[in-house]
């Protein structure tokens, strides 16, 4: 059968190296109990090696010329690949319910969306892995104080442990992206649930660093000012802002640091 033609509005870079596509197939080891879904497959260069994992595993593909091509290459799959858009699907329908790892090379246009599905489906996905772009492990795994810090690394890190584990060349690829890739593994911390308000704290997270270059107590004035009014109050905030933690840079703050500062907010609300 004739190899998938890449599809440039689907973000597609198929992998064409097989000992990277053993080494990312192989990081789902971590979490060795669990049913597999694996997003993007293409031609399955990583499925033959999922594949023999010996544990309940399907693939989504959104390109039907990938999806005919996996039927013939792989017809053990016939009952197992679900022809959807990943980012449309009811991921409780997947596996009945059950949690399960996720896994792929991720189209990069639409990596940053899959993993805020992730965290929305945290309670199915103890564990996720697979290659983004290089830009985007950094900024996911990146600590307090480095410049990749950000929305991402806050809100993911409130639930997962991010590993980045190695980086992938642009050579191994068809076409070549222009960017380097990266693997990486997020796994469920021990946090079960959030000891602040969670929408407050996204739109904390989400403001402040929308305003990254400025103190927090400038990039926090506009996000309170519109939370009050949402609610319909009217509040001072000049003592409030004055606090020594607001004089430091939203990447400054730690996610416990973010937590606490969402309490307060909310104490200072009433």
């Amino acid at each position: 059968m004739k190899p998938v033609r890449p599809k440039k509005f689907l973000g597609q870079h198929f992998l064409t190296d097989l000992p990277t596509a053993r080494a990312i197939a192989d990081t789902v080891d971590a979490c060795p109990d669990l049913p597999i879904l694996e997003v993007g497959p293409g031609m399955g260069v990583m499925t033959q090696y999922l594949i023999p994992k010996e544990r309940p595993f399907r693939v989504v593909e959104i390109d039907f010329e990938s999806v005919a091509y996996l039927r013939k290459t792989y017809p053990q799959l016939e009952d197992n690949i679900i022809e959807d858009d990943f980012l449309k699907m009811h991921l409780d329908r997947t596996f009945g319910g059950q949690p399960f790892v996720l896994t792929g090379n991720y189209p990069y246009n639409i990596s940053s969306q899959i993993f805020f599905k992730m965290l929305d489906n945290r309670h199915l996905i103890p564990c996720c892995t697979g290659m983004i772009q290089k830009e985007v492990a950094e900024r996911l795994a990146a600590a307090p104080g480095c410049k990749a810090y950000g929305i991402l690394s806050v809100l993911v890190q409130l639930w997962y442990d991010v590993e980045y584990l190695f980086t992938v060349e642009p050579g191994v690829f068809n076409p070549p992206p222009k960017v380097q890739s990266a693997v990486i593994r997020m796994t469920r911390n021990g946090r079960t649930s959030l000891p602040c308000d969670e929408r407050l704290m996204k739109q904390i997270v989400k403001g402040t660093f929308n305003q990254r270059r400025k103190m927090m107590r400038g990039s926090l004035r506009p996000v309170l000012g519109s939370i009050t009014t949402e609610r319909g109050l009217q509040h001072d905030w000049t003592s409030f802002l004055a606090q020594p933690l607001l004089t430091r840079r939203p990447e400054q703050l730690s996610v416990e640091e973010f937590i606490d500062l969402t309490n307060a907010v909310s104490a200072e609300l009433g």
